[in-house]
């Protein structure tokens, strides 16, 4: 079947999941979160892998083994397309706020020190820069980034402000409008896509 759009069930259920995110709430629902959550998502992969390649559909529960929060659910539900190398790629996800399109680089690790050795290249380092100029507007940088200057690089770096991140992607934030529940989803998670390929790409070349 193809993706026809996220129900209103699907929001609905992620807000009664943050204000209930219990075992209880989950049980009681889970019907709904596979029907108006998950098979649309799945549907919604489908569509974009042709282009894109197969997605991951990450686990709706949570790992609390180090964490303060110990609540067991994901208030989201996300999908990922990777390119080939580790923390690279494309993602979505659905929640009580709408949808989040983005792409980019979450993987930080050994892969910082040859993003900052490429930013260093005099012209790896003004292709990325141009790269994300030339992003829409309505494109959100961001990232993990360093407070400060990483260790032995000058203050008169050129590119300083890039290299504080350890990792970089970004992505639209689309508030639940009615749209939300049509296949105008699939256009506008794919132009979004389209439109960080060169980030994608520039990414793929220099950290893997």
């Amino acid at each position: 079947m193809g993706f026809s759009g996220f129900p209103d069930e699907a929001l609905i259920f992620y807000e009664g999941l943050v204000a209930d995110n219990s075992k209880a709430y989950w049980a009681a629902h889970k019907e709904l979160y596979e029907t108006a959550v998950r098979a649309p998502m799945l549907a919604l992969m489908d569509e974009l892998e042709p282009e894109f390649g197969p997605a991951h559909l990450f686990r709706p529960h949570r790992d609390v083994r180090f964490a303060k929060d110990k609540s067991p659910y994901k208030t989201h539900q996300g999908a990922y397309c990777g390119v080939g190398v580790e923390g690279v790629g494309y993602y979505v996800q659905v929640d009580a706020d709408g949808l989040y399109v983005a792409a980019g680089w979450w993987m930080p690790g050994e892969q910082v020190a040859r993003f900052r050795e490429a930013l260093d290249d005099d012209t790896a380092g003004p292709l990325l820069e141009g790269i994300l100029a030339a992003l829409p507007d309505d494109l959100t940088v961001g990232g993990d980034r360093l407070k400060t200057r990483p260790r032995g690089t000058a203050q008169d770096h050129p590119r300083l402000e890039l290299l504080r991140h350890r990792t970089l992607h970004a992505g639209r934030r689309f508030e639940p409008e009615p749209w939300l529940h049509t296949p105008e989803t699939l256009d506008r998670a794919r132009s979004t896509w389209r439109a960080l390929v060169p980030l994608v790409d520039w990414l793929r070349r220099h950290i893997s």
